[in-house]
């Protein structure tokens, strides 16, 4: 379970980016972990997903990027970006 202080700040990094997620240069997966590094996440490596976040003194929470809402399961958190509106948010993992 994600604390709620460590989501919104994830969702900030997401949803208020430093760099805008242009398709054409960087895949969403690179863009997100721009995102959450700029906000010092340590961002590593994960078997089951596209990346994990460590913070601090707790478990590692996993996330997976995707272009299609459809997608969307309840194996890890998701970052999900939409096309139309040009914006990215995050579905945290549902316990």
């Amino acid at each position: 379970m994600i604390s709620t202080q460590v989501l919104k700040v994830i969702e900030e990094a997401i949803t208020k980016p430093p760099i805008p997620h242009e398709p054409y240069k960087q895949s969403l997966k690179a863009w997100a972990m721009y995102c959450l590094r700029d906000r010092g996440f340590k961002v590593v490596y994960a078997q089951n997903a596209d990346f994990a976040i460590e913070p601090k003194n707790k478990e590692k929470l996993y996330f997976k990027v995707t272009n299609n809402a459809d997608d969307v399961d309840n194996s890890c958190s998701w970052i999900v970006w939409d096309s139309t509106a040009k914006s990215a948010s995050v579905i945290p993992l549902q316990s």
